[in-house]
């Protein structure tokens, strides 16, 4: 590996975590990624003063272009869409911003800003560039940049002010039971009485066609799922830092199952069950 090859893996994983933020897409950050290494080497690399800058900049703006071809996909989406997990620990070294910006529950709030304001908050406030490169990479003034960056941080205080507590798997694994078992009783003793299960079934898996709030409504719904099939094997993992479940049905269909608590009671549950959302789980990416 040459010193520019060297130059290019030793900041992969940071762009590709900055990908993955914007998009919600693992597949698509990789994408961009690979991208962005062709583009690294159609350069004359001796008139780059500052090589990580260009990457960013460049990697920011792909992600930018193919956010654009998302948003025509996800006109098409059927049902709730979630995004694309990946298997991924957070690290002691990961600061809070670092760590929460990759959970599931926080793509899905960053994906209620607009790409450009995505890509601004998570440069300024996760990864820290200063706003000189942030103006360049999405083509707007410093000014425009730091007015984007202190309203997209005002909309996620507000939607979200403090980062949910660790998901507990036993909380997950009782869930599970409880539903397998037909056991309403049990599982509406596991639930927040607001809780919201989100279902992301994609074109091939029936699931529910909008959020399910309510105990009650989820706890019914959740039972009537298992219903149909039976759980044949089960593999705990972590996915964007939190715990979850991949679930084969029938020795066939896997799924996952993972969320959000709050003293002892489920918050959230996230069903994934597009198969072409289920990649990341089995890459292991280098991701920060």
């Amino acid at each position: 590996m040459n010193s520019d090859d060297e130059v290019f893996a030793a900041e992969r994983a940071r762009l590709l975590g900055l990908a993955y933020r914007i998009l919600s897409s693992y597949a698509d950050a990789e994408d961009v990624v690979q991208e962005a290494w062709i583009r690294w080497q159609g350069v004359d690399h001796e008139t780059i003063d500052r090589p990580a800058a260009y990457l960013t900049t460049v990697t920011t703006r792909l992600a930018l272009d193919r956010a654009r071809t998302i948003a025509r996909r996800r006109e098409r989406y059927v049902g709730p869409w979630l995004p694309e997990p990946i298997a991924l620990e957070h690290t002691p070294e990961d600061h809070v911003e670092m760590a929460e910006s990759l959970t599931l529950g926080f793509l899905m709030l960053l994906d209620r800003l607009s790409p450009t304001e995505r890509a601004v908050w998570l440069l300024a406030e996760v990864f820290g560039e200063p706003y000189a490169l942030i103006a360049t990479a999405v083509d707007k003034s410093e000014a425009a940049c730091r007015q984007i960056a202190t309203r997209a941080r005002r909309r996620l205080r507000e939607e979200r002010p403090a980062p949910p507590q660790d998901l507990d798997p036993r909380l997950l694994r009782k869930l599970l039971a409880a539903v397998s078992a037909g056991d309403l009783e049990s599982t509406l003793e596991l639930l927040d009485a607001d809780v919201v299960l989100i279902s992301d079934g994609g074109p091939d898996h029936h699931a529910a066609r909008h959020p399910v709030v309510g105990a009650e409504r989820v706890a019914r719904l959740a039972i009537n799922l298992a219903r149909r099939g039976e759980v044949t094997a089960l593999q705990e993992v972590t996915i964007n830092g939190a715990a979850a479940l991949v679930v084969e049905i029938d020795s066939v269909m896997p799924l996952v199952l993972t969320g959000e608590q709050h003293d002892d009671k489920i918050t959230r549950i996230y069903l994934l069950l597009n198969d072409d959302k289920l990649g990341g789980l089995y890459a292991h990416p280098a991701i920060t």
